[in-house]
């Protein structure tokens, strides 16, 4: 008797602990590239068919006023990773070879000093893995390995090509396996090749609880697409149909992905957050649909993007949340699942999205948002968004009535010009300053928020 007894007791021991085992969700980030705001079907896009992003929309929270901390890849990045406006850091600015005075080319990356969101969710028991582009550094310090991720599958750089270089490429377009260069004859697709760690890194960690940041180079330039993919495309225009193609790609990954949560049984147990970096580009031929402006902009265009919440019993499925949210409640979103645990002396900008989007807080995440990079601002509050551009006039809209931002209401309404001024001052004296400059200087961004420069075809001259 005292012998099954004591089986007995080891057997619900077991149990309690496999439950408190599971108890912690599965994280995954997953960031796109580039994309057009109005390329996602369920964004309303009709002409690249994204069934797999749809669905992921369908059974969950899509936002339909979510922004990113800046329209360019690198500092947007640097807030999502830290959920810190990456002002406060210094990191401003696409890296780039112009350091700012006080600064050398060794200080140009993601600050050390600074935790990560691989960082926050391995203090919680995760293990994490970081797949994908990086570009927050291109120096060993900077290196993914070294800010808070167990593994690395990716580049350092902003961009490379998805098929295997000829030659061996300089290190920020090298594709790394942890620390050991993956051979470029082995290259195959890099989307293809991106998600296919993703789904082996799932089947290899499904026993305990892991965070991966799986941010996809697709759709930026180059445009290099799969060409029977491309094929099917062949009713679109000869620009368009590589874009199309490599959206297809991106969506089937996500498929792929997907399915292996479903395979592994866990697809309930995993917390998926789905973002675009910033804005369609100038150069990849995304479609924005109705908002102005393009990547590099304060305009819509550059800094709302699409955005994806998927946590099936947690998360509200069909669910289109209209107040205002940031890529900077990714990371709080994402500790607070895993446990609510910070690394010390932290505190987040953003804010844990559970509770608002699940009704048990009736107010908005965010009453006011902000953004800089050089000598262009902006700031929301409400429905009223004021973008201030060094010595160019005010700009001031209402997006409730004028998505587009075709109308300047800023000589019409001074009081409301006055007080978001104040409020972005008093913003800005909680920020660092930039670190390093941009390659592109000041004039682009003078330029690209002139009320007369509309259009790609216009925007392209100042990238």
């Amino acid at each position: 008797m005292g012998k099954y007894c004591t089986l007995l007791i080891l057997f619900l021991l077991s149990v309690g602990k496999t439950d408190a085992q599971t108890a912690k969700p599965n994280v995954i980030v997953i960031v796109v590239d580039d994309a057009g705001y109005a390329d996602f079907g369920c964004y309303g896009g009709k002409e690249i068919p994204t069934p797999n992003i749809d669905l992921l929309a369908k059974n969950g929270t899509l936002f339909t006023n979510a922004y990113v901390t800046a329209s360019v890849c690198a500092p947007s990045r640097a807030g999502l990773l830290t959920g810190l406006y990456q002002q406060r850091f210094g990191f401003e600015h696409n890296t780039s070879a112009k350091p700012a005075p006080g600064y050398t080319m060794k200080d140009m990356g993601m600050d050390v000093k600074i935790p990560t969101i691989g960082n926050q969710m391995k203090a919680n028991g995760y293990k994490t893995i970081a797949i994908g582009k990086w570009h927050q550094g291109d120096e060993e310090p900077y290196f993914p390995l070294n800010r808070g991720f167990d593994e690395f599958y990716g580049f350092v750089g902003g961009h490379r090509n998805f098929f295997g270089y000829d030659k061996t490429p300089a290190r920020e377009f090298t594709l790394f396996d942890n620390r050991k260069a993956f051979p470029e004859s082995e290259v195959t697709y890099l989307t293809d090749m991106f998600t296919a760690k993703a789904t082996n890194f799932i089947q290899q960690n499904k026993a305990h609880p892991f965070f991966m940041y799986l941010a996809y180079n697709a759709v930026h330039v180059p445009m290099n697409a799969k060409k029977d993919l491309v094929q099917r495309f062949a009713h679109l225009p000869e620009g368009r149909r590589a874009y199309a193609a490599m959206m297809t790609s991106l969506d089937d990954g996500i498929g792929k992905l997907m399915q292996t949560l479903k395979e592994q049984h866990l697809e309930k147990h995993t917390l998926i957050c789905f973002i675009n970096d910033n804005g369609a580009a100038t150069g990849n031929y995304a479609d924005n649909g109705p908002l102005r402006g393009l990547k590099g902009s304060k305009w819509e265009g550059g800094i709302r993007v699409a955005f994806v919440m998927n946590w099936p019993g947690n998360v509200p499925a069909g669910l289109r949340y209209d107040n205002m949210v940031s890529s900077l409640d990714i990371l709080p979103t994402a500790v607070t699942a895993a446990g609510g645990k910070y690394t010390p002396n932290f505190k987040a900008d953003g804010k844990n999205l559970i509770p608002f989007i699940n009704g048990g807080n009736q107010k908005p995440p965010h009453d006011i948002l902000f953004w800089r990079r050089g000598v262009a601002a902006a700031v929301r509050q409400g429905d009223w968004k004021l973008i201030n551009v060094a010595d160019n006039p005010i700009l001031l809209f209402n997006l409730k009535t004028d998505i587009s931002e075709t109308t300047n209401l800023a000589s019409k309404n001074p009081q409301k010009v006055k007080a978001l001024l104040h409020e972005l001052q008093q913003w800005e004296k909680k920020m660092d300053q930039p670190h390093w400059f941009s390659d592109y200087g000041d004039t682009n961004q003078i330029m690209k928020h002139k009320m007369e420069v509309v259009g790609r075809e216009m925007e392209k001259k100042y990238p």
